[in-house]
């Protein structure tokens, strides 16, 4: 009977989060890195236009950095949109 000490239990570490909360983690980054992308890259060509056509003004690349940022926008807005609508395609729906 001294042979059976109670054994400390630990706590076991939680490795993973909760599926909603990963699913829009994952979404957020996507968000982000997107704006990052796309506003670099519509910088980029405004200030090409820039040097090339309008003899080194700042408002070209303005323009190209806002079009960068508005199509990011607009492509997380929609995948943030996508998820709360009830999707069917593909799937059978019977209606009582």
């Amino acid at each position: 009977m001294a042979d059976e000490s109670p054994k400390p239990t630990t706590p076991v570490p939680r490795t993973s989060r909760p599926l909603s909360e990963a699913l829009l983690n994952e979404k957020w980054d996507r968000c982000l890195s997107s704006f990052l992308i796309r506003s670099g890259l519509g910088l980029s060509f405004g200030v090409v236009f820039s040097v090339l056509l309008f003899k080194r003004r700042a408002w070209p690349a303005f323009i190209g950095l806002g079009f960068g940022a508005g199509r990011a926008w607009e492509e997380c807005d929609n995948s943030f949109k996508r998820a709360s609508a009830s999707s069917t395609d593909g799937i059978r729906v019977i209606r009582p």
